[in-house]
C-alpha cells in the first residue's frame, strides 16, 4: 500500500491529517506532495491553517487537510 493509499484511506474515515500525524502514522515526510497527487487524481481535499506553540513556546502555523464533502 502506497503513502497515497494510506493517506486517502485516513481521510475517507472522516479524519483530518497534519504533517506531524502523517510522519508519525505513515512515515510520510512530504504530506503536501501526497495531497497534490491525490488532488490530481480527482479527490477534493481542503486545507485549513492552524497555529500552536511548538516545544520552545514559539507560535508556528501548519496545515490540516481533510476531504471536502
Amino acid at each position: 500500500m502506497t503513502q497515497n493509499d494510506m493517506i486517502l484511506e485516513h481521510l475517507k474515515r472522516g479524519d483530518s491529517i497534519t504533517q506531524m500525524e502523517a510522519t508519525n502514522l505513515y512515515g510520510c515526510t512530504r504530506l503536501s506532495g501526497r495531497i497534490y497527487d491525490l488532488r490530481h487524481m480527482g479527490h477534493k481535499i481542503k486545507k485549513t491553517m492552524e497555529s500552536a506553540a511548538n516545544r520552545y513556546g514559539v507560535t508556528v502555523s501548519y496545515a490540516r487537510y481533510m476531504l471536502d464533502i
